[in-house]
């Protein structure tokens, strides 16, 4: 996902976007809704079906 559409989902949460770097960002949407913030940690594999960036994860 570009980083404009997940400055844009962070809004959307009220976070704050500001110098943050794009792992930072989803992670802070991850707590945000309430699952783990563990986007780029996983090694090929992720079990957190549900997660909406799961794909760009586990590239």
């Amino acid at each position: 996902m570009q980083m404009e559409k997940v400055r844009e989902k962070a809004k959307k949460l009220g976070l704050k976007t500001a110098k943050m770097k794009k792992q930072e960002l989803i992670r802070a949407i991850q707590s945000a809704e309430g699952n783990f913030p563990c986007f780029g940690t996983a090694e090929g594999h992720c079990d957190q079906s549900g997660c909406c960036w799961i794909e760009d994860c586990v590239e």
